[in-house]
């Protein structure tokens, strides 16, 4: 994983960042947050003195990790494209949800968040807190509106609402690439008719509009 920093001793120290970056995310998400820098430094054939000339502690790297390949990955678009009623709601969900299960849940991605809600670090709950919550919102919002139902006026209550179909993707995300289910349905087919399920449901979970 590492040969370019053995082959090359004057990288910039950009490109030994990136490495070393690269490598953690690989060891967290197999080993858990307790991988040793030690290991992580040797995997790719430097020091563990030069690992902290660029990370000055190992919880600046996990740091490092959650901003590149937790957080990182969610794309601001997706925000957008959700809001576009130019394009049918069911459409625009199944997107969204297909994108998300392919680029971001993936096995790596899931490990690390799991592996960052185990040791009691608040990886999880910020990136819950900052941009799932902001989707959810978006969701209800416009499942509302499509449905002509009300959106709940505690914003706790919105966001279970939107749980009920971003758990249903999350959680098939974890059946397929950490309990590796051996299941023929492609992912795609199951997402969609998550969706389906989901907005048929939402006339009952909601309640009416009142009435001008």
């Amino acid at each position: 994983m590492c040969g370019g920093l053995r082959s090359n001793r004057l990288a910039l120290p950009h490109a030994f960042r990136e490495v070393l970056n690269r490598t953690a995310q690989v060891r967290f998400a197999e080993h858990g947050l307790d991988a040793q820098t030690r290991a992580i430094a040797e995997v790719c054939g430097v020091s563990q003195r030069l690992l902290y000339s660029l990370f000055p502690s190992k919880a600046a790297l996990i740091e490092e990790v959650y901003n590149r390949e937790i957080a990182g990955i969610f794309k601001a678009i997706w925000f957008v494209n959700l809001k576009d009623r130019s394009v049918p709601l069911e459409a625009r969900l199944v997107a969204f949800y297909v994108d998300y299960y392919e680029t971001l849940l993936t096995r790596r991605w899931l490990r690390l968040f799991l592996y960052s809600s185990l040791e009691g670090l608040r990886m999880a709950s910020t990136y819950s807190n900052a941009v799932v919550s902001h989707a959810l919102e978006i969701i209800v919002g416009e499942a509302a509106h499509d449905a002509r139902r009300a959106v709940p006026s505690s914003a706790d209550e919105v966001r279970e609402v939107g749980w009920l179909l971003h758990g249903a993707v999350s959680h098939l995300a974890i059946r397929r690439r950490i309990y590796e289910s051996d299941e023929a349905m492609p992912a795609s087919e199951v997402i969609a008719m998550t969706v389906r399920a989901y907005l048929a449901s939402i006339p009952v979970l909601l309640a009416p509009l009142r009435a001008a």
